[in-house]
This record gives structure tokens, C-alpha cells and sequence, in this order.
């Protein structure tokens, strides 16, 4: 395929993604599709023991390796977009942007299948199932095909940017993502009678308001980051004191020291405000993706090769949303690019949509990407 027979493969593939979304770890049909794609250009799938999801490989297969990496799951939002090729499944719908992903690396593989004979390397293609689960990263990384890849580069879409914009920046791009949950326990009675009880809901409430003094009071001020309680539910009736309370939340931040001091805080409060009421906590702690980690050469890398495509390149902006290509960069150096895809409302939001102009432009450079690393190895 010459470029323009690539640019419209790949946009008419968008449209397919994009009407066909599937959640986290049950993208068969996708996985399917991009089988039969990359199969009908010569493109070798290797053969791993991924349920969904799939890694392909283009260059001379030996040493050295690039990886290139997107994400192929939808989330569960039913679309408002008004889109003509929007979601035919009831409640799914590509909200942030994964089927752009799919259908830039796709068009990638294509240019550089076209210029096999010129890589220096071997240049492997992660179509990552479940990132918004999160965790998919983790899959593939368990397969142990990435061991030798000495750097890697995954892209997101970005409604901040006009299309011709990319948004990059050293260090974190994304946050780290943490779940926590807590029980607090005490004793029901009578609500007419508390004296002979301990109220869990009012450890709830006390601690609530306590752990929003952990960021003012307990991380440096220019240090972004977040605690937020988004679940309490305790009893069932107004005349009874439960015997307990349950609460959920997250945590983000930037850094990996944060990270730690910010569980330390929510444990000690947690059991701290519980104490004083005469009651007990039980915490729950759920570990997701640290923050991203752009490589400072790689990232210069990064902006060099996008100023030469013509790119208008922008400091990305911080941001606490979380992103599992985390994963690859605790072990392998690399870059997060965010790709101007045009003024949309946020992603995760039933009217987000993407300019598909976007899709040529992004898959050249994905591709001038891996092909010009090798000489930075």
C-alpha cells in the first residue's frame, strides 16, 4: 500500500472500531479484526498466550527492538456523540480515544512494514488489551516478549489540542492511581440511645474531612496531587445506628515518594479518627499504575522528530488521570506523547469524539518514531 491507500485502510478502520467497542479484557472481535489486518499486509502476529490483544513484530527480527503501544478497550458509556459511525452496542462506547490508537499504530505498522528493508531492528507493535481496566500492560509485560526492548513510545488522544499539535513533556505526564477502601466498625443501637453504641458514621464523617488536610498539610504545595472519597454507604433505615460504615476512594500523584506518604497518612487517620471514637478501621488498599515517566533524551527525541514531521509542539499539561503504559516505563525508557485530535468534550464523556485528520499525521510519526530510535540506541 502506497500512503494514500494506507490513510484510508486505517480511517476506514477507525469507523469500524469506533462502532464496535469492547470492554476491558473481552475484545475479541477487535482483536480479531486487527489479526486479519495486519495478516492481509504480511505483518508477523507472535504467538503469545494473551486471551485478547496481540503484539506484532516488522524489521529484521533480531536486535535491536523499539516497541510502539496502544490500547484496544472501549469503556462502558452509552454514546451521545450524534457521531454517523457512532457505537451499535448499547452502553459501550470508545470514550477516550482507543480506537484512534488502534487505528494510528495500525498505520504504522503498514509505513513501516513499507520500509522493512531499511530498519536497523526489529520494531515490536503492542495492541494492549484492558487499560482501562487497569492492568493490561501488566499482561503483556508477563509474556516476557518486551525483555529486550530498549525503548518504547505509546500516544494518547488529547480534545486540548487542534489537530497538527502534540503535547509532550520529561517526567510524569500521567498520575499514579490507587484505590483504597475503608470499614469502619463499631456498635448499633438504638439511634434514640448512641450512649450505648458507637457510631461508625460519624468515624466516616470525621475522617472524611480529616484527609482532606493530607495534600494542604502533608505533600509539598507544588507538588500536584489528590485524595478524593466518592463512596460511603453505611445502614439502612433513620431510626438504628449501624454497626459499621464503608467508604472508597482514590489517590493520585505525580511522584513516588508522594505516593507513600500519602498511604501512610490515610492509614493512620483512618485508625486514628476510629480510636477516638471507640470504634476500628479496616483498610483495604488497592495498588494501581504509577505516574508516567518520560525519559529526558527520549523526550527530546520525541520533540525533535515531531518538529521535523511539522508538528506545532506544546508542553503537556500535568494531569492526575491515570494511564498503564506506567507499567512499561518502570522497566523500559521511553516516551507518552498526547495527540492534538481537535476541541471535544473531555474524554470518558458520551459526546467525546476525535478528528479522524488526526490519524495520518499520527501514524507518520509513530512510525518516523521507531524507524530513527535505532540510531539512538
Amino acid at each position: 500500500m502506497n500512503e494514500r491507500e494506507i490513510l484510508q485502510k486505517i480511517t476506514d478502520e477507525f469507523y469500524w472500531f469506533h462502532r464496535h467497542p469492547e470492554l476491558s479484557y473481552e475484545e475479541v472481535e477487535t482483536t480479531k479484526r486487527l489479526r486479519d489486518d495486519l495478516a492481509a499486509a504480511d505483518i508477523e502476529v507472535l504467538d503469545l498466550p494473551l486471551n485478547t490483544g496481540l503484539v506484532a513484530k516488522v524489521g529484521t527480527g533480531e536486535a535491536p527492538f523499539i516497541a510502539l503501544r496502544c490500547d484496544i478497550d472501549g469503556l462502558p458509556i452509552q454514546e451521545e456523540s450524534g457521531l454517523d459511525y457512532a457505537s451499535e452496542h448499547a452502553g459501550r462506547m470508545h470514550a477516550c480515544g482507543h480506537d484512534f490508537h488502534i487505528s494510528t499504530v495500525l498505520g504504522s505498522a503498514y509505513l513501516l512494514k513499507a520500509q522493512e528493508k531499511d530498519l536497523a531492528g526489529t520494531v515490536y507493535l503492542i495492541f494492549q488489551p484492558a487499560e482501562e481496566a487497569p492492568g493490561g500492560a501488566r499482561k503483556v509485560m508477563e509474556t516476557g516478549v518486551l525483555k529486550e526492548v530498549q525503548a518504547i513510545f505509546g500516544l494518547h488522544t488529547s480534545p486540548l489540542y487542534d489537530v497538527g499539535t502534540l503535547g509532550i513533556r520529561a517526567g510524569a505526564v500521567t498520575a499514579s492511581v490507587d484505590k483504597f477502601t475503608v470499614t469502619f466498625c463499631g456498635k448499633g443501637t438504638h439511634a434514640a440511645h448512641p450512649e450505648r453504641g458507637t457510631d461508625p458514621i460519624v468515624m466516616a464523617a470525621s475522617f472524611v474531612t480529616a484527609a482532606q488536610s493530607i495534600v494542604s498539610r502533608n505533600i509539598d504545595p507544588a507538588h500536584p496531587s489528590l485524595v478524593s472519597i466518592t463512596h460511603i454507604e453505611s445502614g439502612n433505615t433513620w431510626n438504628v445506628i449501624p454497626e459499621s460504615a464503608w467508604l472508597e476512594g482514590t489517590v493520585r500523584c505525580l511522584t513516588a515518594e508522594d505516593r507513600k506518604r500519602i498511604k501512610q497518612r490515610i492509614y493512620e487517620l483512618a485508625e486514628g479518627q476510629a480510636a477516638s471514637f471507640g470504634g476500628h478501621a479496616e483498610l483495604t488498599w488497592y495498588a494501581g499504575p504509577p505516574a508516567t515517566n518520560n525519559t529526558p533524551a527520549w523526550t527530546d527525541f520525541a520533540i525533535q522528530m515531531a518538529e521535523e514531521s511539522g508538528l506545532t509542539v506544546e508542553p503537556a499539561p500535568v494531569n492526575l488521570a491515570g494511564e498503564d503504559f506506567a507499567y512499561y516505563q518502570e522497566e523500559i525508557p521511553g516516551a507518552f506523547v498526547l495527540v492534538g485530535t481537535g476541541k471535544s468534550p473531555a474524554n470518558h464523556n458520551p459526546k467525546f469524539h476525535v478528528d479522524p485528520a488526526a490519524l495520518g499525521p499520527a501514524a507518520k510519526y509513530m512510525a518516523r518514531l521507531a524507524k530513527e530510535a535505532f540510531a539512538r540506541l
